[in-house]
């Protein structure tokens, strides 16, 4: 199953030279003290996040793409699902 991201939360394209954080429910990747999982986009890294950090062009817009493997039920009920991308200022 995939889940493609094109947009932030305020329904503007994802652009390179902008920042964004998005914050994955938890269970399923190594979590935050709260279950959850930051990764962290943007031409720069925040400091001290540089290995929840994915690299973006400025000038440039960008799409992401999450597949599941072998997706449990939460996915297909939508118990758990996947929150809009923020734009990070």
């Amino acid at each position: 199953m995939y889940i493609g991201i094109q947009k932030d939360k305020d329904g503007q394209w994802l652009q390179g030279g902008n920042r964004y954080t998005l914050r994955i429910p938890p269970n399923p990747l190594v979590a935050n003290a709260d279950g959850s999982v930051d990764l962290h986009f943007g031409p720069k890294a925040p400091a001290g996040k540089e290995s929840n950090w994915l690299p973006t062009l400025p000038g440039r817009g960008w799409f992401a793409y999450f597949r599941f493997y072998a997706p449990t039920e939460p996915y297909f009920d939508r118990s758990w699902s996947l929150p809009d991308v923020e734009r990070v200022e």
